[in-house]
C-alpha cells in the first residue's frame, strides 16, 4: 500500500508541475500578444459614423439634389484639386460639375443605391493610414432612369476622397461609363450647353 501511495503522490505531484508549466506557458503568451497588439505599428484606423464619412454621405445628397453650392462646401479649390474620373489623366473640377448638371438634365430619379439592392444605405467608411492620408471610400449602385430613352440604368461604382485640412483634396471615381455615356449620347446638345450654363 505504501508504494501504491507513493505513486499516486508523484503522479499528483507531477500533473500538478505539468500544470503549472501550461499554465506558465500560456500567461506567457497572453503578455507576449498584448505587448505585441499594444506597440503594432502600420495600423489603419477604419471608421464608419466619423464626421468625415457623414461629411460625405451629404456631399451625396447634394449632388442627388443637384446642388452644386452644397458640393463646393467640401471641394477644395480649383487649382489644389486632383480629380480622376475612370481614367488615370486628371480631370479639372469645372468638368465634374459639368457632367453633373449633365446627368440631371439627362435622367430623373437619380439614386445612390446600396450595392446589393437591400434598403440599407450605401457604404461609407473612413480610413486614417499610418502615412497621415486620410480617405473616404464609398461603394453604391448608382440608378436613374433616361429621360429621352424612357430605360432604367444601373451600374456598381466606387468613389474615394481624401482629405486635408477638412476638405476633399483628391477624389477618385470607379465605374463602367458605357450605359451612362449611351443616354448622355441621346441629349440635344442645346439641353446639355443650357445645363452647363446654369452651374
Amino acid at each position: 500500500r505504501g508504494l501504491v501511495g507513493s505513486e499516486m503522490c508523484i503522479r499528483d505531484r507531477f500533473e500538478r508541475v505539468q500544470k503549472n508549466k501550461i499554465m506558465k506557458k500560456l500567461l506567457l503568451l497572453l503578455i507576449i500578444i498584448t505587448t505585441v497588439g499594444c506597440n503594432q505599428t502600420g495600423v489603419t484606423i477604419v471608421e464608419f459614423e466619423d464626421e468625415k464619412s457623414n461629411a460625405i454621405r451629404g456631399h451625396y445628397e447634394h449632388y442627388l439634389n443637384n446642388d452644386i453650392e452644397g458640393l463646393k462646401k467640401l471641394w477644395a479649390d480649383d487649382d489644389k484639386i486632383v480629380l480622376f474620373l475612370g481614367s488615370v489623366e486628371q480631370t479639372p473640377l469645372s468638368e465634374l460639375i459639368g457632367l453633373i448638371g449633365v446627368q440631371h438634365a439627362a435622367f430623373d430619379n437619380i439614386q445612390m443605391l446600396n450595392i446589393q439592392g437591400a434598403d440599407e444605405p450605401i457604404y461609407v467608411e473612413t480610413k486614417a493610414y499610418e502615412s497621415g492620408q486620410t480617405w473616404t471610400n464609398t461603394w453604391f449602385k448608382w440608378s436613374g432612369v433616361g429621360k429621352t430613352s424612357g430605360n432604367l440604368i444601373e451600374f456598381p461604382a466606387h468613389i474615394s476622397f481624401r482629405w486635408e485640412n477638412g476638405e476633399i483634396v483628391e477624389e477618385v471615381h470607379l465605374f463602367d461609363p458605357t450605359l451612362m455615356n449611351q443616354e448622355l449620347a441621346l441629349v440635344p446638345a442645346q439641353v446639355k450647353m443650357l445645363s452647363l450654363i446654369h452651374i
